[in-house]
């Protein structure tokens, strides 16, 4: 079977925190979230080269003992729908699955999930759950029902799993990211993630300044303290992920 593989990185140490992975990068997406980086992915997939599975998979083989694992990402994994037919051949390798999604499909989550098919799962909830909010971040309008049918699906999972927060300034501000942390206030981890203004899909944001890093630790810090239910920084987990090169 074909699979519409557009990348493929032999070994990451950033995509699937504690673990060394391989990352597959699958074409199209349903959102257009402006802040985009893969966005190549999603508007012009058929103008990019196609790998090989074969290829991908001998290379897997290749650092088969060093990797521990395969991250799926997108654009977004669960509209293809032979993915779980491409999970299952990376499964005849050993390899765990960490797959990235913006949770716009809870069914597909469902379907893995219940079918051991992956490990982590990492969703990107990209606002307050409010249609307004939600719809601006995603540049679409949105079925935010199904958003939540996905972040409920995670937090009764028995699998690991993380939601990430990309903190565009422009987008939102700090009462909206501590909003979205009380929403999701007893989950496992929210990660906000700092915009990169280098090559996002809206050409308009490359002049918007990022947060400061200070800025960044110091939201992060407060949602994490929302997360746990405290109001003490004494011995709360610390998330903060460095500008992303590839903001989904």
């Amino acid at each position: 079977m074909s699979f519409p593989i557009k990348g493929f990185l032999e070994t990451s140490f950033v995509d699937w925190p504690g673990k060394v992975a391989s990352v597959i990068f699958l074409s199209h997406c349903n959102f257009r979230c402006p802040y985009c980086h893969n966005y190549d992915l999603v508007l012009h997939p058929d103008q990019l080269p196609t790998i090989p599975f074969e290829q991908v998979i001998q290379q897997i083989k290749k650092y088969k003992g060093w990797v521990d694992g395969v991250c799926i990402t997108g654009g977004e994994p669960t509209l293809f729908p032979a993915l779980v037919q491409l999970i299952e051949q990376l499964r005849n390798e050993h390899m765990l699955i960490k797959l990235d999604t913006n949770g716009s499909r809870p069914e597909v989550l469902k379907k893995l999930i219940d079918n051991h098919l992956v490990e982590h799962v990492a969703m990107d909830v990209k606002a307050p759950l409010n249609q307004e909010s939600y719809s601006n971040c995603c540049g679409v309008s949105v079925d935010l029902e199904k958003i939540k049918g996905s972040i409920d699906l995670l937090r009764k999972t028995f699998i690991s799993y993380e939601f990430r927060v990309t903190a565009v300034p422009t987008l939102l501000k700090k009462e909206n990211l501590l909003m979205l942390a009380n929403e999701l206030k007893g989950s496992e981890k929210l990660t906000l993630q700092n915009f990169n203004p280098e090559h996002p899909l809206d050409p308009g944001l490359k002049n918007i300044k990022p947060y400061t890093d200070q800025e960044i630790e110091e939201m992060q810090e407060e949602m994490n303290q929302i997360l746990k239910g405290s109001n003490k920084s004494e011995g709360s987990a610390f998330f903060y992920s460095k500008p992303a090169t590839r903001n989904l």
